[in-house]
């Protein structure tokens, strides 16, 4: 069941609904998503579905792991495909805007775009790579593009693309977009664009700065909050480990040899400890890989095609990899490091929630360092605001050496997470239009 809100949108209370014939999805859109492994829908899914098809623009909060692609992916295609007559238009017309903060989301959606809608072009417009084989794809025109911001700004200075024409807009993951700095120019796309559009806003979270950019883009939005239902969507059970900083890579080995994970993803704080890591795992005779920002897009492409078809089994990550990555059969995340944010550590947690659709359930661990009290007070702070405490567990051979400092209820700083760093500060205040010092 759903149940409206005070400002006409649904709270989290929605259901899926059986199948996506129900949602009044055409026969030949539902085979394609069953192809891609979707085959009911999920509660963000069912509840988008209606406001998307009336024209709505949509404010849409959901968990990392609930299907918040799709969601507004398979409404879109079936607008396409309800209009063939722009099928074979020359040039064609750019109808479908999305925005994305990373490649590797941009590609992945890119790819489901043209299962979904083969007979459309979608071009897929990212940094990190030449811009003259997009520039190329995008003569004739294309009916969806898929893009990071940065890399769609030079190509319309470029002339390589009109867009005049853009019908719908979607900004995914957009908290992450404006964690990652790209609040100028996401307005600077904005005055590019039609007045006259619907626009489509998904994230995970809805901090004031994403708050400020959809009273920027979007018109007398329906709000769609799915957070409530948060603990029964994916199927994560998650865990505390309290280990000495020196034994987290031992206790790491152990963990991958001897639980039976298909696919694991370990989170790092930095990109050196990820390649360390990496190779720690490598010397033990595990097939693991680094993944961060500082690779190439090819092989940041390569790691991710290996872990699909498991010939890596474990990618070490930087926060690249927590946001938007649709990881099949990711039975484990372990935080080696901490996160910065809470939300980052729902983000991360969130990659195994998709384990859940298996019919097993994935499992979130934390290692806490017993030897640096910040690790306890830190992830304290992470309990508190996410409203669920997660036990302390010591695993036999790898207890710590003393036990965990005791930890006051309110510390005036110099914990990890307490205070915002200088950069947190940019962000944040690029993303609201207030001036930095």
């Amino acid at each position: 069941m759903t149940s409206p809100t005070a400002d006409g949108g649904v709270a989290g209370t929605a259901l899926p609904g059986p199948d996506f014939a129900a949602l009044g999805v055409a026969p030949v859109l539902a085979q394609r998503a069953a192809d891609l492994g979707w085959h009911a829908p999920t509660a963000i899914q069912a509840a988008a579905w209606p406001a998307i098809v009336r024209g709505r623009d949509l404010l849409a909060q959901a968990p990392t792991g609930s299907g918040k692609t799709a969601a507004w992916l398979l409404p879109l295609v079936q607008r396409l495909l309800a209009d063939p007559g722009r099928t074979h238009e020359r040039p064609r017309r750019l109808q479908v805007l999305v925005l994305v903060p990373t490649r590797e989301l941009a590609l992945q959606i890119g790819r489901d775009a043209r299962a979904l809608a083969p007979h459309h072009r979608t071009a897929v417009l990212v940094g990190g790579v030449s811009a003259n084989p997009q520039m190329m794809a995008l003569r004739g025109g294309a009916h969806v593009a898929v893009a990071t911001p940065g890399r769609l700004l030079d190509l319309a200075e470029r002339n390589a693309l009109r867009l005049a024409d853009v019908e719908l807009l979607v900004l995914d993951e957009a908290d992450r977009l404006l964690d990652l700095g790209f609040a100028d120019e996401l307005n600077r796309v904005l005055a590019l664009l039609p007045r006259q559009r619907q626009t489509l806003l998904f994230s995970a979270t809805l901090p004031d700065a994403v708050a400020v950019l959809a009273g920027q883009a979007l018109h007398d939005p329906q709000r769609i909050d799915i957070a409530a239902v948060a603990a029964t969507a994916p199927a994560i059970v998650e865990r505390a480990l309290v280990v000495d900083t020196a034994r987290r890579t031992a206790l790491l080995r152990h963990l991958v040899s001897t639980e039976a994970w298909p696919r694991c993803l370990v989170f790092v704080a930095s990109q050196h400890s990820a390649e360390h890591v990496a190779d720690k795992l490598r010397q033990g005779g595990t097939a693991a890989a680094a993944l961060h920002g500082g690779l190439s897009a090819g092989r940041r492409q390569q790691v991710l095609a290996d872990f699909s078809t498991a010939h890596v089994n474990v990618v070490v990550a930087t926060d690249l990899a927590a946001r938007g990555l649709h990881l099949d059969h990711l039975g484990a995340v372990l935080q080696y490091d901490l996160p910065r944010s809470v939300a980052d550590y729902t983000h991360r947690i969130g990659r195994t929630g998709r384990f859940g659709q298996t019919g097993q359930t994935g499992v979130a661990i934390s290692f806490l360092c017993a030897d640096a009290p910040g690790s306890e007070a830190h992830f304290r702070r992470v309990e508190k605001q996410r409203g669920h405490r997660v036990p302390r567990e010591q695993l036999p051979g790898f207890e710590p050496a003393a036990a965990l400092p005791p930890v006051p209820a309110e510390t005036a700083g110099g914990v990890k997470g307490r205070r915002k760093s200088k950069k947190d500060k940019a962000r944040e205040a690029a993303a609201l239009g207030r001036p930095t010092r």
